[in-house]
């Protein structure tokens, strides 16, 4: 263990747009370069560690290195007039209150804080109050945001739940109401997998971690059977699992829940191959596989950070090596900076088709590209000509509606399209099936309504 503490830093301390200009990699950037960070900084969250800028980023491409693209904000992910209007104020000294109030301004009006209907369709209720920091979208699997979690060891400048990070209460999801979320789990027996979520749970001490993780090993909560952990400190901050000084205390809590009979997903995000080529990371991930817990890994596909087939090939390859089982390549989200990074559906179906087929079946257990749209996870399965039209193939991976899932659908074909509600319906239909039948809210029933209809495993 010293080893590794001689060859990492230990102690974990978060690089901000207040602190960035006492580390001497800042000062190598052009001024210009600074200056565009700085801007861009007051309106998307910036948060960035020692590992990540000293063992991450290739400072001699920068601006184009995808690790500087993936953690520094740039001038591009704001529009050129607002870009500019904060620009104005920080050059000639502003108040902070006029700085917020237009970074506000920008938030609200132009980068859709919270998308797929988060805040007005997901929050599930228990005897008529709305339980906070909860989502439950699909039927199986209920999010929880445990509010020592809303933060990471550094932020993906594409991040969807950029709102967590900003400041700005009524914008966040957290809870730290454990009692009636488990309470709402027992009465809601067809709840079979729990994950937690944020921002990034692994920025907890175990200490913390372990009072929201241990009520679910209780009696009464037989049927959840699985328990993930959505997290980056895989890519951000391995020392979590190996020098952080309660490492050794993460891994027992996994290795308590495993012993429990439940299963321990970490859902490792990955964005690019170069957050596995460390020594620290791959015995993170050693560490973490040898408790009991499995890893699968996932992330968006963003330009121009991982918008090309061998990225993604390369990505899935070495994780499979390492142990990881390859599982989405989604659609960036409609939200924040999404005119920077959003690649073509169809684009992005390509990369995914050129990846797949260069990797072997062990990795084939990906699934994209996924857009998490209001009704469900849609796949773009592909493009096809039907009867002398050319359509985009879709299905749902997961819906609103369980009875949608694995339904294919078509769309017109579009090559410019970057999200669901851009495409329309093929073949001269008005709408999409998805959009005339009803969905179901999962917290006002307390019994599947679809579990007359499933066939006994036994006959």
């Amino acid at each position: 263990m010293s080893d590794w503490k001689d060859r990492y830093p230990s102690r974990y301390q978060a690089i901000t747009i207040h602190n960035i200009a006492k580390h001497p990699l800042w000062q190598r950037l052009d001024p210009e370069i600074r200056e565009a960070v700085e801007v861009t900084a007051r309106v998307l969250p910036f948060r960035s560690n020692v590992y990540v800028i000293e063992d991450l980023i290739d400072w001699d491409n920068v601006p184009d290195d995808p690790m500087f693209q993936l953690t520094f904000p740039q001038p591009g992910m704001l529009d050129r007039e607002d870009f500019l209007a904060m620009r104005v104020l920080l050059r000639k000294g502003a108040s902070q209150k006029e700085i917020l109030a237009k970074a506000n301004e920008i938030r609200f009006n132009k980068l859709n804080p919270h998308p797929a209907g988060q805040m007005t369709h997901n929050v599930p209720e228990l005897d008529g109050e709305k339980l906070s920091g909860v989502q439950h979208k699909y039927r199986e699997t209920v999010l929880f945001f445990p509010a020592q979690g809303q933060t990471c060891h550094a932020y993906c400048t594409y991040c969807f739940r950029w709102a967590q990070f900003v400041g700005i209460q009524e914008l966040k999801f957290e809870s730290r109401q454990v009692e009636r979320f488990v309470e709402y789990l027992k009465r809601h027996k067809f709840v079979t997998d729990v994950l937690f979520t944020g921002g990034d749970p692994m920025i907890m001490k175990a200490r913390a971690l372990r009072e929201y993780i241990e009520p679910l090993l209780g009696p009464g909560l037989e049927h959840i059977r699985d328990i993930r952990i959505g997290t980056k400190a895989l890519a951000y901050w391995p020392q979590r699992f190996v020098t952080d000084d309660d490492a050794d205390d993460v891994l027992s809590l996994y290795e308590q829940v495993v012993k429990s009979g439940k299963h321990l997903a970490i859902m490792a995000h990955f964005t690019h191959p170069r957050e596995m080529s460390t020594e620290i990371v791959r015995e993170a991930i050693r560490r973490v596989r040898d408790t009991g817990a499995e890893i699968r890994m996932q992330a968006p596909i963003v330009h121009p950070i991982n918008d090309n087939p061998e990225t993604w090939a390369t990505m899935w390859r070495e994780g499979v090596k390492l142990g990881m089982i390859p599982y989405y390549m989604f659609v960036e989200r409609d939200t924040g900076p999404k005119n920077y990074f959003e690649v073509p559906l169809v684009r992005a179906q390509q990369i995914f088709r050129q990846a797949y087929e260069q990797v072997s079946g062990l990795a084939r257990t990906v699934r994209g590209p996924s857009m998490s749209a209001w009704p469900g996870k849609v796949r773009v399965v592909g493009t096809a000509k039907i009867k002398g039209e050319w359509v985009i193939v879709l299905e749902f991976l997961q819906g609103r509606n369980p009875d949608w899932i694995g339904r294919p659908f078509f769309a017109k074909y579009d090559p410019e399209a970057t999200w669901l509600d851009q495409l329309q319906p093929a073949f001269g239909e008005e709408k999409f099936f998805f959009e005339v039948e009803e969905p179901i809210t999962w917290w006002e029933v307390e019994k599947d309504p679809f579990e007359a209809e499933k066939v006994p495993a036994v006959l």
